[in-house]
């Protein structure tokens, strides 16, 4: 974990607080810009920053955090305003704690970042492979009317030839569909 808070008591009490809860504390920071460093050079599991800080505020720092996926983040702050919070859930913050805390008022803000995070990230892995997948079918499908018309092949043919040849020559079926429309089909 990265804690960052600008007031040296509050910052050092939280981090005994969440060392006795069994937590590692791996960096601190009392400006927003160091907890961004912090969270990029040791990838935290997750960061928990005060709002108001300086140099960058921790919202400004929360959004490069997430704009970079960096981990979670959670917010604690004195302050509760609808504004802040909307803006907290606009940067990405997981989530939102307001002072005074226990580690009772912690742990589960934590548990939840943490299991929402792991969450967000195999969406977003599951996205990334459902993109890779259609634009692999797109490709195949302009193969194999490349192969229809050159060679003459059905469509069903045409798949076939692009599976058998990816097969034989151990290459993915993008790889094949991508040679065979850059003009390399095999006769």
């Amino acid at each position: 974990m990265v804690v960052a808070e600008d007031e040296t008591l509050i910052r050092l009490d939280l981090v005994e607080m969440l060392g006795e809860q069994g937590y590692e504390v791996v960096g601190q920071a009392s400006n927003g810009q160091q907890a961004v460093e912090l969270a990029t050079e040791l990838e935290p599991d997750v960061v928990i920053m005060d709002i108001k800080m300086p140099v960058l505020d921790g919202l400004a720092a929360a959004e490069q955090i997430h704009d970079n996926h960096l981990c979670p983040v959670i917010m604690l702050t004195a302050f509760s305003q609808t504004e802040l919070v909307e803006r907290a859930r606009d940067a990405g913050v997981m989530a939102y704690v307001v002072k005074p805390f226990s580690a009772d008022d912690l742990r589960p803000a934590i548990e939840i970042a943490r299991s929402r995070w792991q969450e967000v990230k195999a969406l977003e892995a599951e996205i990334a492979d459902l993109g890779e997948r259609l634009a692999t079918r797109k490709l195949v499908d302009r193969a194999k009317g490349v192969l229809m018309t050159q060679l003459k092949l059905t469509e069903a043919d045409a798949f076939r030839w692009i599976q058998k040849t990816a097969m034989d020559r151990r290459l993915g079926m993008k790889e094949v569909a991508e040679a065979v429309i850059k003009g390399f089909p095999a006769a």
